[in-house]
Protein backbone atom coordinates (compact mmCIF):
# COMPACT_ATOMS: atom_id res chain seq x y z
CA UNK A 1 0.00 0.00 0.00
CA UNK A 2 1.54 3.31 -0.85
CA UNK A 3 2.22 5.74 1.89
CA UNK A 4 0.43 8.53 0.50
CA UNK A 5 -3.39 8.62 -0.09
CA UNK A 6 -3.88 11.74 -2.20
CA UNK A 7 -2.02 13.59 -4.53
CA UNK A 8 -1.42 17.49 -5.22
CA UNK A 9 -0.38 18.44 -8.88
CA UNK A 10 2.51 21.52 -9.37
CA UNK A 11 -0.70 23.83 -10.76
CA UNK A 12 -2.85 22.97 -7.94
CA UNK A 13 -0.06 23.70 -5.52
CA UNK A 14 0.57 27.25 -6.65
CA UNK A 15 -2.77 28.02 -6.79
CA UNK A 16 -3.41 27.50 -3.07
CA UNK A 17 -0.51 29.39 -2.82
CA UNK A 18 -1.34 32.14 -5.01
CA UNK A 19 -4.81 32.05 -2.74
CA UNK A 20 -2.66 32.45 0.47
CA UNK A 21 -0.66 35.72 -0.25
CA UNK A 22 -3.92 36.53 -1.41
CA UNK A 23 -5.92 36.08 1.71
CA UNK A 24 -2.82 37.31 3.80
CA UNK A 25 -1.97 40.33 1.53
CA UNK A 26 -1.18 42.66 4.54
CA UNK A 27 1.56 39.87 5.47
CA UNK A 28 3.15 39.43 2.01
CA UNK A 29 3.10 43.13 1.15
CA UNK A 30 5.24 43.13 5.06
CA UNK A 31 7.72 41.01 3.64
CA UNK A 32 7.98 42.86 -0.21
CA UNK A 33 8.99 45.72 1.89
CA UNK A 34 11.99 44.60 3.28
CA UNK A 35 15.49 45.39 2.16
CA UNK A 36 16.76 43.74 -0.40
CA UNK A 37 19.55 41.87 1.94
CA UNK A 38 17.12 40.66 4.79
CA UNK A 39 14.55 39.38 2.48
CA UNK A 40 13.41 35.74 2.53
CA UNK A 41 14.93 33.38 0.38
CA UNK A 42 13.09 31.87 -1.85
CA UNK A 43 13.30 28.75 -0.60
CA UNK A 44 12.50 29.66 2.54
CA UNK A 45 9.36 31.36 1.22
CA UNK A 46 7.71 28.17 -0.61
CA UNK A 47 8.75 26.11 2.47
CA UNK A 48 6.81 28.38 4.74
CA UNK A 49 3.82 28.64 1.90
CA UNK A 50 3.44 25.02 2.26
CA UNK A 51 3.78 24.54 6.05
CA UNK A 52 1.19 26.94 6.33
CA UNK A 53 -1.36 24.88 3.94
CA UNK A 54 -0.76 21.67 5.55
CA UNK A 55 -0.94 23.41 8.94
CA UNK A 56 -4.72 24.71 7.86
CA UNK A 57 -5.83 21.63 6.67
CA UNK A 58 -5.92 22.85 2.59
CA UNK A 59 -3.17 20.62 1.50
CA UNK A 60 -3.85 17.21 3.32
CA UNK A 61 -1.28 14.99 5.35
CA UNK A 62 -0.11 12.00 3.50
CA UNK A 63 -0.82 13.78 0.18
CA UNK A 64 2.02 13.35 -2.56
CA UNK A 65 3.23 16.59 -3.36
CA UNK A 66 4.92 17.27 -7.05
CA UNK A 67 8.23 16.16 -8.21
CA UNK A 68 10.73 18.67 -7.48
CA UNK A 69 11.64 19.11 -11.60
CA UNK A 70 7.62 19.74 -12.22
CA UNK A 71 7.23 21.86 -9.48
CA UNK A 72 10.10 24.42 -10.21
CA UNK A 73 8.65 24.76 -13.98
CA UNK A 74 5.48 25.55 -12.36
CA UNK A 75 6.91 28.08 -9.89
CA UNK A 76 9.73 29.66 -12.78
CA UNK A 77 12.22 28.81 -10.26
CA UNK A 78 15.55 26.44 -10.43
CA UNK A 79 15.10 22.98 -9.20
CA UNK A 80 18.16 24.01 -6.24
CA UNK A 81 15.34 25.93 -4.74
CA UNK A 82 12.47 23.14 -4.44
CA UNK A 83 14.81 20.53 -3.35
CA UNK A 84 15.76 23.54 -0.52
CA UNK A 85 12.81 23.82 0.09
CA UNK A 86 11.66 19.93 0.16
CA UNK A 87 14.73 19.80 2.41
CA UNK A 88 13.74 22.19 5.01
CA UNK A 89 10.21 20.39 5.17
CA UNK A 90 11.75 17.49 5.94
CA UNK A 91 14.22 18.77 8.28
CA UNK A 92 10.76 20.16 9.98
CA UNK A 93 8.81 17.14 9.92
CA UNK A 94 6.09 18.14 7.32
CA UNK A 95 7.25 16.41 4.94
CA UNK A 96 8.69 12.17 4.12
CA UNK A 97 10.65 10.75 1.19
CA UNK A 98 11.02 7.29 -0.46
CA UNK A 99 12.66 6.01 -3.16
CA UNK A 100 10.17 5.20 -5.98
CA UNK A 101 7.34 6.85 -3.96
CA UNK A 102 8.07 10.56 -4.02
CA UNK A 103 7.78 12.89 -1.21
CA UNK A 104 4.33 13.35 0.74
CA UNK A 105 3.30 15.36 3.32
CA UNK A 106 3.17 14.78 7.26
CA UNK A 107 3.00 16.42 10.80
CA UNK A 108 5.74 16.70 12.61
CA UNK A 109 6.48 13.72 15.20
CA UNK A 110 4.97 14.48 18.51
CA UNK A 111 2.14 16.51 17.08
CA UNK A 112 -1.35 16.24 19.06
CA UNK A 113 -3.70 13.77 16.89
CA UNK A 114 -7.39 13.48 16.64
CA UNK A 115 -8.23 10.72 19.00
CA UNK A 116 -11.87 10.72 19.76
CA UNK A 117 -15.15 12.97 18.56
CA UNK A 118 -16.87 15.49 21.08
CA UNK A 119 -18.51 14.46 24.21
CA UNK A 120 -21.76 15.94 25.86
CA UNK A 121 -21.31 18.03 28.77
CA UNK A 122 -22.80 16.63 31.47
CA UNK A 123 -26.32 18.58 32.43
CA UNK A 124 -24.78 19.31 36.31
CA UNK A 125 -21.72 21.17 35.00
CA UNK A 126 -23.82 23.48 32.77
CA UNK A 127 -24.45 25.94 36.15
CA UNK A 128 -20.12 26.69 36.13
CA UNK A 129 -19.58 26.23 32.28
CA UNK A 130 -20.74 27.33 29.06
CA UNK A 131 -20.56 24.71 26.32
CA UNK A 132 -19.92 25.34 22.96
CA UNK A 133 -18.61 22.30 22.58
CA UNK A 134 -22.26 20.93 21.48
CA UNK A 135 -23.57 22.47 18.31
CA UNK A 136 -27.22 21.31 19.39
CA UNK A 137 -30.04 23.72 21.07
CA UNK A 138 -32.69 22.94 23.42
CA UNK A 139 -36.44 21.15 22.67
CA UNK A 140 -38.49 23.73 20.89
CA UNK A 141 -41.73 24.63 22.81
CA UNK A 142 -44.79 23.68 22.83
CA UNK A 143 -44.36 21.61 19.94
CA UNK A 144 -42.17 18.64 21.67
CA UNK A 145 -44.67 18.53 24.45
CA UNK A 146 -47.96 18.83 21.24
CA UNK A 147 -45.53 15.68 19.36
CA UNK A 148 -45.79 13.45 22.48
CA UNK A 149 -49.09 13.79 23.10
CA UNK A 150 -50.25 13.09 19.63
CA UNK A 151 -47.30 10.28 19.33
CA UNK A 152 -49.40 8.91 22.80
CA UNK A 153 -52.59 9.38 20.82
CA UNK A 154 -51.18 7.18 17.87
CA UNK A 155 -49.66 4.59 19.86
CA UNK A 156 -52.26 2.05 20.93
CA UNK A 157 -52.33 0.25 17.47
CA UNK A 158 -48.34 -0.06 17.73
CA UNK A 159 -48.57 -1.34 21.39
CA UNK A 160 -50.30 -4.77 20.28
CA UNK A 161 -47.15 -5.42 18.04
CA UNK A 162 -43.80 -6.48 18.64
CA UNK A 163 -42.29 -3.26 17.76
CA UNK A 164 -39.33 -3.78 15.92
CA UNK A 165 -39.48 -1.81 12.70
CA UNK A 166 -36.03 -1.95 11.30
CA UNK A 167 -37.08 -0.04 8.08
CA UNK A 168 -39.04 2.70 10.49
CA UNK A 169 -42.76 3.07 11.32
CA UNK A 170 -44.45 3.26 7.93
CA UNK A 171 -46.30 6.50 8.86
CA UNK A 172 -42.87 7.83 9.51
CA UNK A 173 -41.07 6.50 5.86
CA UNK A 174 -43.93 7.87 3.99
CA UNK A 175 -43.98 11.16 5.77
CA UNK A 176 -40.66 11.54 4.73
CA UNK A 177 -41.20 10.41 1.33
CA UNK A 178 -43.48 12.89 0.95
CA UNK A 179 -41.40 15.72 2.32
CA UNK A 180 -38.54 14.79 0.01
CA UNK A 181 -40.98 14.33 -3.45
CA UNK A 182 -42.14 17.84 -1.75
CA UNK A 183 -38.45 19.21 -2.36
CA UNK A 184 -38.66 18.03 -6.23
CA UNK A 185 -37.21 14.77 -5.32
CA UNK A 186 -39.64 12.47 -6.21
CA UNK A 187 -39.50 9.50 -3.19
CA UNK A 188 -41.32 6.38 -2.20
CA UNK A 189 -41.11 5.20 1.11
CA UNK A 190 -39.45 1.96 -0.07
CA UNK A 191 -35.98 4.42 -0.37
CA UNK A 192 -36.28 5.53 3.07
CA UNK A 193 -35.13 3.75 6.25
CA UNK A 194 -35.46 5.71 9.65
CA UNK A 195 -32.62 4.73 12.14
CA UNK A 196 -31.35 6.50 15.62
CA UNK A 197 -29.57 9.58 14.41
CA UNK A 198 -27.94 10.78 11.97
CA UNK A 199 -24.77 9.11 13.54
CA UNK A 200 -26.67 5.69 13.32
CA UNK A 201 -27.42 6.28 9.86
CA UNK A 202 -23.72 6.85 8.41
CA UNK A 203 -23.00 3.90 11.00
CA UNK A 204 -25.07 0.87 9.23
CA UNK A 205 -23.57 2.70 6.16
CA UNK A 206 -20.23 2.12 6.52
CA UNK A 207 -20.85 -1.12 7.94
CA UNK A 208 -22.47 -2.36 4.55
CA UNK A 209 -20.52 -0.61 2.48
CA UNK A 210 -16.61 -0.65 3.93
CA UNK A 211 -14.57 -2.71 4.93
CA UNK A 212 -11.11 -2.75 7.20
CA UNK A 213 -8.55 -0.44 5.38
CA UNK A 214 -10.57 0.74 2.65
CA UNK A 215 -10.65 4.27 1.73
CA UNK A 216 -13.05 6.87 2.76
CA UNK A 217 -12.67 10.47 1.27
CA UNK A 218 -13.81 13.22 3.71
CA UNK A 219 -14.02 16.86 3.28
CA UNK A 220 -11.22 18.54 5.30
CA UNK A 221 -12.13 19.76 8.22
CA UNK A 222 -15.39 17.42 8.47
CA UNK A 223 -17.88 16.66 11.29
CA UNK A 224 -15.64 15.73 14.55
CA UNK A 225 -17.90 12.46 15.47
CA UNK A 226 -18.50 11.19 12.07
CA UNK A 227 -14.59 10.85 11.65
CA UNK A 228 -13.92 8.86 14.79
CA UNK A 229 -16.86 6.33 13.57
CA UNK A 230 -15.33 5.81 10.60
CA UNK A 231 -11.96 5.20 12.02
CA UNK A 232 -13.51 3.23 14.77
CA UNK A 233 -14.96 0.80 11.60
CA UNK A 234 -11.17 0.66 10.02
CA UNK A 235 -11.57 2.69 7.44
CA UNK A 236 -8.66 4.81 5.82
CA UNK A 237 -9.81 8.52 6.05
CA UNK A 238 -8.61 10.44 2.78
CA UNK A 239 -8.71 14.35 3.42
CA UNK A 240 -10.15 16.52 1.05
CA UNK A 241 -9.83 20.43 1.68
CA UNK A 242 -12.41 22.74 1.24
CA UNK A 243 -12.34 25.59 -0.52
CA UNK A 244 -11.36 28.96 1.26
CA UNK A 245 -14.19 31.96 2.63
CA UNK A 246 -16.76 29.22 2.72
CA UNK A 247 -17.29 29.05 -0.94
CA UNK A 248 -18.07 25.47 -0.65
CA UNK A 249 -16.09 22.26 -1.96
CA UNK A 250 -12.83 22.51 -4.04
CA UNK A 251 -14.10 20.23 -6.76
CA UNK A 252 -10.39 20.21 -8.94
CA UNK A 253 -9.21 18.68 -5.28
CA UNK A 254 -11.78 16.35 -4.94
CA UNK A 255 -11.84 14.59 -8.95
CA UNK A 256 -8.16 14.22 -8.31
CA UNK A 257 -8.62 12.43 -4.68
CA UNK A 258 -11.09 10.75 -6.31
CA UNK A 259 -9.13 9.92 -9.56
CA UNK A 260 -6.06 8.90 -7.92
CA UNK A 261 -7.33 7.58 -4.42
CA UNK A 262 -10.59 5.56 -5.56
CA UNK A 263 -11.97 5.63 -2.42
CA UNK A 264 -15.11 3.47 -1.61
CA UNK A 265 -16.84 6.13 -0.12
CA UNK A 266 -16.93 9.98 0.23
CA UNK A 267 -19.04 11.96 3.18
CA UNK A 268 -19.90 15.73 2.48
CA UNK A 269 -22.12 17.65 3.89
CA UNK A 270 -23.35 20.24 1.82
CA UNK A 271 -25.58 22.51 3.70
CA UNK A 272 -24.15 24.61 5.74
CA UNK A 273 -20.93 22.30 6.43
CA UNK A 274 -19.80 21.57 9.91
CA UNK A 275 -17.86 22.88 11.30
CA UNK A 276 -16.96 25.36 8.57
CA UNK A 277 -20.61 26.62 7.90
CA UNK A 278 -20.34 26.39 4.27
CA UNK A 279 -23.17 26.02 1.70
CA UNK A 280 -21.89 24.16 -1.76
CA UNK A 281 -23.23 26.05 -4.78
CA UNK A 282 -25.58 24.00 -6.46
CA UNK A 283 -23.01 23.23 -9.59
CA UNK A 284 -20.59 21.95 -7.35
CA UNK A 285 -23.01 19.77 -6.55
CA UNK A 286 -23.73 18.55 -9.86
CA UNK A 287 -19.94 18.24 -11.17
CA UNK A 288 -18.92 16.55 -7.73
CA UNK A 289 -21.62 13.86 -8.33
CA UNK A 290 -20.55 13.40 -11.91
CA UNK A 291 -16.94 13.05 -10.61
CA UNK A 292 -17.91 10.50 -7.99
CA UNK A 293 -19.50 8.58 -10.58
CA UNK A 294 -17.20 8.51 -13.02
CA UNK A 295 -14.56 7.31 -10.12
CA UNK A 296 -17.36 4.90 -8.57
CA UNK A 297 -17.50 6.07 -5.40
CA UNK A 298 -20.48 6.58 -3.24
CA UNK A 299 -21.40 9.76 -2.28
CA UNK A 300 -22.95 10.11 1.49
CA UNK A 301 -24.77 13.40 2.05
CA UNK A 302 -25.09 14.66 5.14
CA UNK A 303 -28.25 16.94 5.08
CA UNK A 304 -28.78 17.42 9.35
CA UNK A 305 -28.36 20.99 9.19
CA UNK A 306 -29.95 21.86 5.51
CA UNK A 307 -33.23 23.37 7.30
CA UNK A 308 -31.39 25.82 9.08
CA UNK A 309 -31.02 28.70 6.62
CA UNK A 310 -30.84 31.68 8.64
CA UNK A 311 -30.22 34.69 5.78
CA UNK A 312 -33.75 34.97 3.47
CA UNK A 313 -32.07 36.53 0.84
CA UNK A 314 -29.98 33.46 0.02
CA UNK A 315 -31.36 30.56 -1.89
CA UNK A 316 -30.91 27.10 -0.75
CA UNK A 317 -29.32 25.08 -3.84
CA UNK A 318 -31.38 21.65 -4.71
CA UNK A 319 -30.24 18.53 -2.73
CA UNK A 320 -27.57 16.35 -3.83
CA UNK A 321 -29.51 13.65 -4.52
CA UNK A 322 -31.12 15.96 -6.90
CA UNK A 323 -28.12 14.97 -9.08
CA UNK A 324 -28.49 11.72 -9.18
CA UNK A 325 -31.77 10.48 -10.31
CA UNK A 326 -30.95 6.95 -10.80
CA UNK A 327 -30.08 6.45 -7.49
CA UNK A 328 -26.57 4.55 -7.94
CA UNK A 329 -24.37 7.62 -6.69
CA UNK A 330 -25.91 9.28 -3.60
CA UNK A 331 -27.07 8.27 -0.06
CA UNK A 332 -28.61 10.85 1.74
CA UNK A 333 -29.01 11.05 5.45
CA UNK A 334 -31.05 13.18 7.30
CA UNK A 335 -31.86 13.83 11.42
CA UNK A 336 -34.16 15.62 13.58
CA UNK A 337 -31.54 16.42 15.59
CA UNK A 338 -30.39 19.93 14.47
CA UNK A 339 -33.09 21.07 13.15
CA UNK A 340 -35.61 19.95 16.21
CA UNK A 341 -34.52 18.54 18.85
CA UNK A 342 -31.41 15.93 19.58
CA UNK A 343 -33.22 14.42 21.97
CA UNK A 344 -35.57 12.10 19.90
CA UNK A 345 -32.73 10.88 18.01
CA UNK A 346 -34.29 9.96 14.95
CA UNK A 347 -32.57 10.05 11.62
CA UNK A 348 -32.73 8.65 8.13
CA UNK A 349 -31.33 7.41 4.66
CA UNK A 350 -32.86 7.98 1.59
CA UNK A 351 -31.25 5.65 -0.93
CA UNK A 352 -32.10 3.41 -4.00
CA UNK A 353 -34.72 0.29 -3.06
CA UNK A 354 -31.87 -1.97 -2.88
CA UNK A 355 -29.45 0.07 -0.91
CA UNK A 356 -32.43 0.46 1.51
CA UNK A 357 -33.26 -3.31 1.58
CA UNK A 358 -29.57 -4.37 2.09
CA UNK A 359 -29.29 -1.46 5.23
CA UNK A 360 -32.45 -3.22 6.55
CA UNK A 361 -31.23 -6.99 6.69
CA UNK A 362 -28.09 -5.86 7.74
CA UNK A 363 -29.71 -4.38 10.98
CA UNK A 364 -30.63 -7.26 12.49
CA UNK A 365 -27.41 -7.49 13.63
CA UNK A 366 -27.36 -3.94 14.72
CA UNK A 367 -30.02 -2.41 17.08
CA UNK A 368 -32.79 -3.87 15.14
CA UNK A 369 -35.04 -0.95 15.06
CA UNK A 370 -35.69 2.81 16.17
CA UNK A 371 -38.06 3.57 19.29
CA UNK A 372 -41.79 3.73 18.13
CA UNK A 373 -42.91 7.07 20.08
CA UNK A 374 -39.99 8.86 19.28
CA UNK A 375 -41.20 7.87 15.57
CA UNK A 376 -44.76 8.81 15.97
CA UNK A 377 -43.76 11.94 17.40
CA UNK A 378 -41.43 13.52 14.27
CA UNK A 379 -44.31 11.54 11.89
CA UNK A 380 -47.26 13.87 13.69
CA UNK A 381 -45.08 16.70 13.41
CA UNK A 382 -44.65 16.38 9.54
CA UNK A 383 -48.24 15.49 8.80
CA UNK A 384 -49.65 18.13 11.11
CA UNK A 385 -47.43 21.53 10.33
CA UNK A 386 -45.68 21.29 13.64
CA UNK A 387 -42.11 20.90 12.22
CA UNK A 388 -42.55 23.93 9.59
CA UNK A 389 -43.50 25.89 13.01
CA UNK A 390 -41.41 24.74 14.93
CA UNK A 391 -38.50 25.41 12.43
CA UNK A 392 -39.18 28.84 12.13
CA UNK A 393 -38.91 29.20 15.58
CA UNK A 394 -35.87 27.75 15.86
CA UNK A 395 -34.09 29.54 12.84
CA UNK A 396 -35.16 33.07 14.70
CA UNK A 397 -33.48 31.62 17.66
CA UNK A 398 -30.03 30.53 16.07
CA UNK A 399 -30.27 33.85 13.96
CA UNK A 400 -30.44 35.88 17.30
CA UNK A 401 -27.68 33.37 18.68
CA UNK A 402 -24.95 33.54 15.48
CA UNK A 403 -25.39 37.37 15.62
CA UNK A 404 -24.87 37.94 19.48
CA UNK A 405 -22.17 35.91 19.15
CA UNK A 406 -20.39 37.02 16.05
CA UNK A 407 -20.85 40.62 17.78
CA UNK A 408 -18.90 39.88 20.90
CA UNK A 409 -16.27 37.95 19.08
CA UNK A 410 -15.59 41.28 17.03
CA UNK A 411 -15.33 43.28 20.28
CA UNK A 412 -13.54 41.02 22.04
CA UNK A 413 -11.22 38.95 20.09
CA UNK A 414 -10.62 41.39 16.93
CA UNK A 415 -7.80 39.20 15.68
CA UNK A 416 -9.54 36.19 15.20
CA UNK A 417 -10.94 35.78 11.52
CA UNK A 418 -14.59 33.79 9.86
CA UNK A 419 -16.68 34.49 7.59
CA UNK A 420 -20.67 34.49 9.05
CA UNK A 421 -22.44 31.50 7.33
CA UNK A 422 -25.36 32.00 6.20
CA UNK A 423 -27.18 29.14 8.16
CA UNK A 424 -26.62 25.94 10.06
CA UNK A 425 -25.06 26.01 14.31
CA UNK A 426 -21.40 26.73 13.51
CA UNK A 427 -18.97 29.08 12.88
CA UNK A 428 -15.05 28.64 12.26
CA UNK A 429 -12.62 30.72 13.88
CA UNK A 430 -9.37 31.56 13.11
CA UNK A 431 -7.55 32.50 16.27
CA UNK A 432 -4.91 34.74 15.58
CA UNK A 433 -1.92 32.44 15.33
CA UNK A 434 -2.59 31.32 18.47
CA UNK A 435 -3.22 27.12 19.32
CA UNK A 436 -6.64 26.23 19.31
CA UNK A 437 -5.80 23.40 21.62
CA UNK A 438 -4.60 25.21 24.03
CA UNK A 439 -7.45 27.94 23.90
CA UNK A 440 -10.01 25.07 24.26
CA UNK A 441 -7.82 23.99 27.77
CA UNK A 442 -7.10 27.53 28.69
CA UNK A 443 -11.13 28.23 28.24
CA UNK A 444 -11.87 24.67 30.09
CA UNK A 445 -10.77 26.39 33.30
CA UNK A 446 -12.16 29.48 32.90
CA UNK A 447 -15.75 28.25 32.33
CA UNK A 448 -16.27 28.32 28.79
CA UNK A 449 -16.17 24.67 26.61
CA UNK A 450 -14.77 24.66 22.89
CA UNK A 451 -13.17 22.54 20.59
CA UNK A 452 -10.13 22.96 19.03
CA UNK A 453 -9.67 22.90 15.65
CA UNK A 454 -7.71 19.55 15.21
CA UNK A 455 -10.73 17.32 16.48
CA UNK A 456 -12.22 17.96 12.84
CA UNK A 457 -8.85 17.17 11.05
CA UNK A 458 -7.94 13.37 9.88
CA UNK A 459 -4.10 14.48 11.19
CA UNK A 460 -3.47 17.07 13.11
CA UNK A 461 -4.17 20.04 10.96
CA UNK A 462 -6.22 23.30 12.12
CA UNK A 463 -4.13 24.08 15.19
CA UNK A 464 -5.01 27.10 14.71
CA UNK A 465 -8.85 27.23 14.55
CA UNK A 466 -11.39 26.60 17.08
CA UNK A 467 -15.26 25.83 16.43
CA UNK A 468 -18.02 27.77 17.63
CA UNK A 469 -21.28 26.57 17.78
CA UNK A 470 -24.98 29.00 17.81
CA UNK A 471 -26.19 27.60 21.30
CA UNK A 472 -26.29 30.49 23.40
CA UNK A 473 -27.03 34.33 22.94
CA UNK A 474 -27.50 37.88 24.72
CA UNK A 475 -25.68 37.58 27.47
CA UNK A 476 -24.46 34.21 27.72
CA UNK A 477 -22.36 34.91 24.39
CA UNK A 478 -21.03 37.65 26.01
CA UNK A 479 -19.48 35.91 28.68
CA UNK A 480 -18.38 33.39 26.26
CA UNK A 481 -16.52 35.45 24.30
CA UNK A 482 -14.55 37.26 27.30
CA UNK A 483 -13.79 34.13 28.86
CA UNK A 484 -12.60 33.32 25.15
CA UNK A 485 -10.88 36.49 25.30
CA UNK A 486 -9.21 35.63 28.90
CA UNK A 487 -8.47 32.38 27.50
CA UNK A 488 -6.38 33.57 24.60
CA UNK A 489 -4.75 36.17 26.56
CA UNK A 490 -3.23 33.27 28.82
CA UNK A 491 -2.41 30.96 25.46
CA UNK A 492 -0.36 34.21 24.33
CA UNK A 493 1.63 35.20 27.41
CA UNK A 494 2.51 31.67 28.34
CA UNK A 495 0.43 31.76 31.65
CA UNK A 496 -1.22 28.50 32.49
CA UNK A 497 -4.09 27.83 35.07
CA UNK A 498 -3.35 24.81 37.74
CA UNK A 499 -5.87 21.97 37.23
CA UNK A 500 -6.37 21.23 40.78
CA UNK A 501 -7.91 25.03 41.31
CA UNK A 502 -9.79 25.46 38.15
CA UNK A 503 -11.84 29.03 38.22
CA UNK A 504 -15.38 29.00 37.29
CA UNK A 505 -17.78 32.03 36.98
CA UNK A 506 -21.36 32.42 38.62
CA UNK A 507 -24.44 33.91 36.79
Amino acid sequence: MSPWTSAVGAPQLARLLASQHTRDGVAAEAAASLPAGRRIPAYRSLADGIRLLILEGRVPVAARLPAERELAAAFAVSRTTVAAAYEALRGEGFLESRRGAGSWTAMPAGSPLPTRGLDPLPPEAAASVIDLGCAALPAPEPWLTRAMRGALDELPPYAHTHGDYPAGLPALRQALADRYTARGIPTMPEQIMVTTGAMGAVAATCRLMVRPGERVAVESPSYANILQLMREAGARLVPVAMADRLEGWDIPSWRQVLSAAAPRLAYVVADFHNPTGALAPEEQRRRLVEAARSAGTVLIADETMAELLLDGEVALPRPVCAFDPAGSTVITVGSASKSFWAGLRIGWVRAAPDVIRSLVAARAYADLGTPVIEQLAVAWLLNTGGWEEAIEVRRALARDNRDALVDALRRHLPDWEFTVPHGGLTLWARTGGLSGSRIAEAGARLGVRVPSGPRFGVDGAFEGYVRLPFTVGGAVAEKAATRLAAAADLVATGATLEAESPRTYVA
